[in-house]
């Protein structure tokens, strides 16, 4: 069994080609008998890795697996109107709290999957500002950020105007690669630099960070990454259903996957390996499955 991951140009043809090229015929959902799973998620690069691991489980299944990254809207869109089966990258309650909203009365909602998440404004440890009320000239007045439709973007253009120090600062939108990319540059060469960060990301265990401190809770408290599936997929896909729904690990595990793809390692072969150094987590993922 093969899987998959769609290139960009899927994202940019939109829900119309996922539905096409992804899930064909609706009409092989219905019969219980389909090998062919779809999980969206977005290009953070926790979702890459907690996406390639959930699909290597499904694969080892004997399953046909696709993994297709969108647009963090998209995403939601795509699980709600069953053109993706699932995703395990949704961050409640307050990172995506505006699809949650939206889309929840049209998806299963499964639980959480991964507690103690967090987003927020991040800085290298070695400048010498700890809370975002003490941003004044920094970095430009610049906050490099991630991709325009993610929650965090949304969460920082909200903390420009409720923040009277950050009335003349400016977001730069891009990705998180180019954010981690730009991140890695400041810290070599010791200059300034705020960034939309998150946690769990191995840019933690690989640079000495801090979070500025929120004293207006722009950013919210602690989340937790969730698990939503199409409506329908416990019937027609009873075994994926249960792999999803019991999918739980940890900061720890997660994190020791992003940093080996951080390191080079492609994503599928450090599902693969982590996959099969963790037999026994795996075994409860996959407790319900009929034999």
């Amino acid at each position: 069994m093969k899987l998959k991951t769609l290139t960009k140009l899927g994202m940019a043809l939109g829900l119309g080609f996922l539905l096409a090229a992804c899930n064909g015929d609706d009409s092989s959902k219905s019969d219980g008998n389909s090998k062919d799973v779809n999980l969206a998620y977005v290009e953070w690069d926790t979702e890459i890795a907690s996406t390639n691991v959930v699909g290597q489980v499904l694969e080892d299944l004997g399953y046909n697996v696709t993994l297709t990254p969108l647009d963090n809207a998209i995403m939601w869109e795509a699980v709600s109107k069953g053109e993706a089966d699932g995703m395990v990258a949704a961050w409640l309650p307050n990172t995506h709290a505006p699809q949650y909203e939206k889309y929840k009365d049209n998806l299963d909602e499964l639980g959480e999957n991964l507690a103690g998440a967090k987003i927020g404004l991040v800085v290298p440890s070695y400048m010498d500002v700890n809370s975002i009320e003490d941003l004044k000239k920094q970095a430009d007045r610049t906050i490099t950020g991630i991709e325009p439709g993610a929650g965090i973007t949304a969460a920082t253009e909200k903390a420009l105007d409720e923040y009277d120090n950050l009335a003349d600062w400016q977001l730069l939108t891009s990705s998180s690669g180019a954010m981690t990319t730009s991140l890695a540059k400041a810290i070599k060469n010791k200059e300034d630099i705020i960034v939309t960060g998150w946690s769990p990301h191995w840019k933690f265990a690989k640079y000495d960070l801090k979070y500025l401190e929120d004293p207006k809770g722009v950013y919210g408290g602690e989340e937790t990454i969730n698990t939503f599936a199409r409506k329908g997929l416990k019937e027609d896909q009873p075994d994926v259903y249960s792999v999803l729904d019991n999918f739980h690990w940890t900061s720890e595990d997660l994190e020791s996957v992003m940093l080996e793809i951080m390191d080079g390692k492609d994503p599928k072969q450090a599902a693969k390996d982590w996959v099969a150094a963790n037999a026994d987590k795996v075994a409860e993922w996959t407790k319900d499955v009929k034999k």
